[in-house]
């Protein structure tokens, strides 16, 4: 293959500390080669042993992304997908569980032959085939970025590292780029940043023997050249090549800062990418529209992860790209369920102008959110259920309007008279917990007329699931007779997609995850539509 034709790779490691935000990085770089017209696709190794982060607690990971094709993955996925808008797919996450569940099977079926089975050749082997698995997955793409999860020096990343040096020497310089991401510390107290954590964290990269090309410097307030030149010259990295990369209130002006920086000129030079000249102003329009909102709104958030806000992040970031489309700034206001559930409500919804409750699994505190749920519904206060939420307002429903008192889930209650949403009938028989539940992308057809109909301005859509229980289908109609839409059904099971209150302002709960779908640059409708009626809530009052 010519070196023009083939596919070029970017590799992103980091240092110091954890959560520095290689994703957002990752996902900034990604778009400032898209603006260039060149077609880029991402892959994060997570070095964790877990297959997936399906059975973590979101306390541990996050929230668990979903993919169209099932694949339960890392959160950065997201972030992949809301700043590149392409669809990622199972391909697009490994994980140190994946890469020795397949080489282990290979070594059951005979496949090595006798040989003695190592982390090399035969663990890096099975990471670079992953590598390239990724690139395929995008035709005729021309840049793989590929994330490195964890710290360069954790014993867990190692493998991954040395697979990368190994990768880079096969696939030649010009073909591969180097960034570690790392952290230059303010001193207060000295009242100076220190370059020495930088400086260690690259000799720990060079020691595996990756030479970084590129240098992000993470830091609260920009890193002058007089640093940025002292840290070039301990690091063996060229000083225009050490980015500063300061905190900024949104995320959404990172790819404008990098570009600004130099970092999508450095990368495409080097890389000897043909490109056009970057247009970078829909990246721009959306920066300056979030620093001028002209309205602002409050969304009460019911969840029982809400310590952890990254256990919602495709939520927060689906109510900023929902904000910009209504001109309207959307303060959160995280409500722990448990507490409702100890104390009951008390003013909690008094100020909000619409409430989102969340997704989750098992029953400590769903009756919160049931109550939370009934609040809505008899105060007319716009609301939005997801997952869990629609069951909850589902169960709410049953017991306050169709006298089904003891109506409940037998994920929560599996006595209850009433089991108004139950197991699914494929999830019956399954004991194992990975990857089984319904996962992807299922078909919806939506009533005409219903809210839900309106935000698409379709009636056949497509969204992402993760759940295993669903609405009985034995009490529709009674359901239905008191007043509960069934604005959506999959039109191959039958399975309720979405629910709606006729006479509401806007009261709808989807049994998928509409948050998934939301792009940076394009709202997802549900919450788009959702956010438009919670200011017309606002300005009401």
């Amino acid at each position: 293959m010519s070196n023009e034709n083939r596919t070029k790779f970017i590799f992103i490691t980091g240092g110091v500390v954890s959560a520095l935000g290689k994703g957002i990085a990752a996902a900034s770089i990604g778009s400032l080669l898209q603006a260039r017209g060149l077609r880029v696709t991402m892959l994060k190794f997570d070095p964790y042993i877990n297959v997936d982060p399906g059975t973590m607690s979101p306390y541990q990971h996050g929230e668990v992304y979903v993919t169209d094709d099932g694949a339960e993955t890392d959160l950065d996925l997201g972030h992949y997908e809301r700043f590149l808008d392409v669809s990622m797919t199972r391909s697009n996450n490994a994980t140190t569980g994946q890469v020795y569940n397949e080489v282990i099977a290979r070594e059951r079926r005979g496949d090595y032959l006798g040989k003695t089975v190592q982390v090399i050749p035969h663990i890096t082997n099975e990471i670079k085939s992953r590598i390239y698995a990724a690139a395929k997955s995008l035709p005729r793409c021309q840049v793989l970025i590929v994330e490195v999860g964890g710290t360069v020096g954790d014993i867990e990343s190692l493998p991954f590292i040395e697979a990368i040096r190994q990768f880079c020497l096969e696939e030649g310089q010009e073909n591969t780029f180097n960034i570690h991401l790392t952290l230059v510390p303010y001193i207060k107290a000295a009242g100076e940043f220190k370059t020495k954590p930088t400086q260690h964290s690259v000799m720990r990269l060079r020691e595996i023997g990756v030479q970084p090309n590129a240098l992000l410097c993470r830091c609260e307030e920009p890193v002058n050249k007089e640093l940025r030149d002292k840290i070039g010259l301990f690091c063996s990295v060229q000083s225009s090549h050490v980015i500063s990369a300061p905190d900024l209130d949104s995320i959404y002006k990172i790819p404008q800062r990098f570009e600004e920086n130099g970092l999508g000129e450095i990368i495409t030079e080097h890389l000897k990418l043909n490109s056009k000249k970057p247009d970078l102003k829909s990246w721009k329009n959306l920066a300056e529209k979030i620093e001028n909102l002209p309205h602002e709104i409050d969304i009460a958030i019911c969840g029982k992860y809400v310590g952890l806000k990254d256990s919602y992040k495709s939520i927060i970031e689906a109510f900023v790209h929902a904000g910009v489309e209504n001109d309207a700034k959307v303060n959160l206001k995280w409500i722990d369920m448990e507490e409702v559930e100890k104390k009951g409500l008390t003013n909690q919804f008094d100020a909000v102008d619409g409430m989102l409750i969340c997704p989750g699994f098992g029953s400590r505190g769903t009756e919160g959110k049931i109550l939370s749920a009934e609040y809505a519904r008899v105060n007319n206060l716009p609301f939005l259920g997801i997952c869990l939420g629609l069951q909850c307002a589902t169960i709410e429903f049953a017991r306050n309007v169709c006298n089904l008192t003891d109506a409940n889930s037998v994920e929560f209650d599996e006595s209850s008279p009433h089991p108004v949403i139950d197991l699914m009938e494929t999830q019956i028989d399954i004991s194992q917990m990975g990857g089984t539940m319904r996962l992807g992308a299922y078909n919806c057809k939506l009533e005409k007329g219903t809210k839900a109909y309106k935000a698409y301005g379709k009636s056949q859509i497509r969204e992402r699931h993760r759940h295993r229980y669903e609405v009985n289908n034995n009490y529709l109609e009674r359901l239905k007779k008191q007043g509960l839409t069934i604005a959506g059904l999959n039109p191959e099971t039958g399975l309720v997609e979405v629910i709606e209150i006729k006479d509401h302002p806007w009261f709808v709960g989807v049994q998928f995850h509409p948050e998934l779908k939301s792009r940076a640059l394009r709202a997802h409708p549900l919450f788009r539509e959702f956010v438009a009626a919670a200011l017309r809530n606002k300005l009401k009052r």
